[in-house]
């Protein structure tokens, strides 16, 4: 038996173990303080809502409340939730979240597959004249004079149809099924007399769940947060979704229009302050509820293509 053998039975595989150089150490230490630092920077703010939305008027409008709630309250949230037009724009924004991510997703990989495969005719020219609208667009008001000649105005279409494919998600997309998906599947596939439409849903779509899953969550935080769009081409509250609501909330004040009284309307400016808070962890739940689910998928997805091999 040899001397590093017999040393390795006594003293176990620690003894093996290398020591880092000093100044590995040292790099290690100053990125994991960066990293607090950094956390804390983006925590303290989340913390601090939070400790607000729980908190009672009174203590949220005297400075009380800093990180943990004051005079316990769901006054705010039951506020909140009450409020038919925020029952509504809620409904609103989960039909656009939904349904703009089905659509958009399915228009993303149809227009992606075809543009990966080299046998495609003409994809270069396609990927460029996708690539220039990046650079140059038409502008707001020939948008909107498209968007009224297709009869979109002031309906839910309006908020589905227009932004329903982004081109950054369909480089993405492109550079996944060109760079992940194994040319031999798709001679396999051929072999075994597959159409293009067989392969894709039989082959390609099944090895892209991080593909899905990236995408999926881009186009739901997109139509989620929709603001702009819905201001311009909506006019109907009823179709307004949740950002539009909370903007007439905490911008214009109209929590309770037509309050009767004083005393009504005194009551309404010290809910404002804690309603604020409410409100932007009811608007902001439904993104940090589903984001667990998927954050698996979505690290590996934003590597995507990233390194070939």
């Amino acid at each position: 038996m040899s001397l590093f053998t017999s040393k390795l039975l006594r003293n176990g595989p620690s003894a093996t173990r290398v020591r880092e150089p000093l100044g590995d150490r040292i790099f290690l230490l100053v990125v994991k303080l960066m990293l607090t630092v950094m956390l804390l920077v983006v925590l303290a703010p989340l913390v601090f809502i939070v400790a607000n939305s729980f908190s009672s008027a009174e203590a949220v409008n005297a400075g009380r409340v800093k990180f943990w709630p004051v005079e316990f309250s769901l006054h705010a949230y039951e506020v909140a939730l009450s409020n038919s037009q925020v029952l509504q724009g809620y409904y609103n924004s989960l039909i656009y979240a939904v349904a703009g991510t089905l659509i958009s997703v399915t228009l993303t990989v149809a227009i992606a597959y075809p543009l990966s495969r080299k046998t495609f005719f003409g994809r270069n020219v396609i990927m460029t004249a996708l690539i220039f609208t990046m650079l140059f667009s038409g502008g707001l008001i020939p948008t909107y004079m498209v968007v009224q000649n297709l009869g979109m105005l002031n309906t839910r279409w309006a908020l589905l149809i227009p932004g329903a494919i982004g081109v950054w998600q369909v480089i993405i997309a492109r550079t996944f099924f060109a760079n992940s998906i194994p040319d031999e599947l798709f001679e396999a596939a051929s072999l075994d007399g597959a159409s293009e439409i067989r392969v894709l849903r039989s082959v390609v779509l099944p090895l892209s769940k991080p593909l899905l899953a990236v995408l999926a969550l881009m186009y739901t935080i997109y139509q989620w947060n929709t603001y702009f769009d819905a201001l311009v081409y909506l006019k109907d509250p009823d179709l307004f979704p949740l950002q539009i609501v909370l903007r007439n909330m905490l911008i214009l004040n109209s929590t309770r229009p037509g309050a009767e009284d004083l005393a009504q309307q005194l009551e309404q400016m010290q809910l404002v302050s804690v309603l604020r808070y409410a409100l932007i962890v009811v608007s902001s739940l439904p993104v940090l509820l589903i984001y667990p689910f998927i954050a698996r998928h979505f690290t590996k997805g934003v590597m995507v293509g990233a390194v070939k091999g």
